[in-house]
């Protein structure tokens, strides 16, 4: 895979937003090259690592891109046709590669602090020390114990999140799938004047993925005068099924069956999510409480899809509205032990 960010950030696979927000924030401070005057060069090379890493993986597109291609596929290598180019932008006629081109280390810096210049430690554009600038930012300022994370009043202030519902069938939440999405944003041009773009989104829906499960998209909202685009926010939401309903990693799904069949067994016929054939056969008395319980036939669990819930199936019983009193001597006889 070449340069492997995950590492650079000290974050695992799985990290969330948040937690590469927390990884970059501490290590953007402690590799600063305006901090580092003794280790400059080793500062600036380990700042520019940092700061690429963060730009890829807070992004979902190149995110996704850096996961399955590596940095090769970031770096414009286009894929084979059996690659599952949907993660690529779609353009014209075809797939075309994805091009990466690391922002400057020190814009991505000022843009997630706040700060209007490139670095809080050159006070007045001297050395790192000069000016009583370490106090501001460690002592009083937004890294203090009690203002972690606070933004400062400089620079442009991020536009407030945009979600929206993605209902998605039961089959597409087994199987895991891709969705494509168009979008409509204005962009602002070099002069501030902002027109409308149209823009296909890929969403790649992992197998196992729950309801509330959140998709984002960095910056695609609107471009507004002196805001930082919002963040477009994606939330899985489930579609009813006519057989199944999923309770955390579990099926569950209710069997009509007649009294004369819950006594003297049964078998349930029916169709997975994945379009298998699957007949249970039950030749424990079905009373009103039964439950039959099919290991590993319920949905994927999405950090390790190998892995299934249970499949459970609940019985509704009919019974007879009234009997004859042939029948009831019949019953009693039959059921007398």
């Amino acid at each position: 895979m070449g340069v492997d960010y995950y590492k650079i950030l000290q974050v695992d696979k799985n990290a969330t937003d948040e937690d590469l927000k927390k990884a970059y924030r501490k290590l953007a401070m402690k590799w600063h090259p305006d901090k580092n005057a003794t280790n400059k060069k080793e500062a600036e090379t380990k700042f520019k690592q940092i700061s690429e890493a963060y730009e890829v993986l807070s992004d979902p597109h190149k995110r996704a891109i850096y996961d399955q291609y590596g940095e090769e596929g970031l770096k414009g290598q286009v894929p084979p046709p059996d690659a599952g180019g949907a993660t690529f932008f779609q353009t014209g006629d075809g797939p075309t590669a994805f091009r990466f081109n690391p922002r400057n280390a020190n814009d991505i810096f000022s843009e997630f602090f706040g700060f209007s210049s490139p670095s809080p430690f050159s006070g007045g554009g001297g050395d790192g020390m000069r000016g009583g600038s370490f106090g501001g930012v460690f002592g009083n300022g937004m890294f203090s114990p009690f203002a972690e994370g606070r933004p400062m009043n400089q620079g442009p202030r991020k536009a407030p999140p945009i979600e929206k519902r993605l209902p998605c069938t039961l089959e597409e939440l087994y199987k895991g799938t891709t969705k494509k999405m168009k979008i409509s944003r204005e962009i602002a041009d070099a002069s501030g004047k902002t027109l409308p773009v149209e823009e296909i989104l890929t969403l790649e829906i992992k197998a196992g993925w729950k309801k509330g499960t959140k998709i984002t998209f960095t910056e695609k909202g609107n471009e507004l005068p002196n805001m930082i685009a919002s963040d477009l926010v994606f939330v899985i939401d489930e579609k009813p099924h006519p057989v199944f309903t999923r309770d955390g990693n579990d099926l569950v799904m209710t069997q009509k069956v007649s009294l004369a069949e819950a006594l003297t067994g049964y078998t349930v016929h029916l169709t997975t999510l994945d379009g298998r054939a699957l007949n249970i056969t039950i030749n424990n008395v079905i009373h009103p409480n039964y439950e039959e319980v099919v290991p590993r036939e319920g949905m994927p669990i999405s950090k390790d899809p190998s892995k299934k819930g249970n499949l459970r199936i609940k019985f509704n019983i009919k019974f007879p509205a009234k009997l004859t009193s042939e029948q009831k001597a019949g019953m009693k006889k039959l059921l007398s032990y």
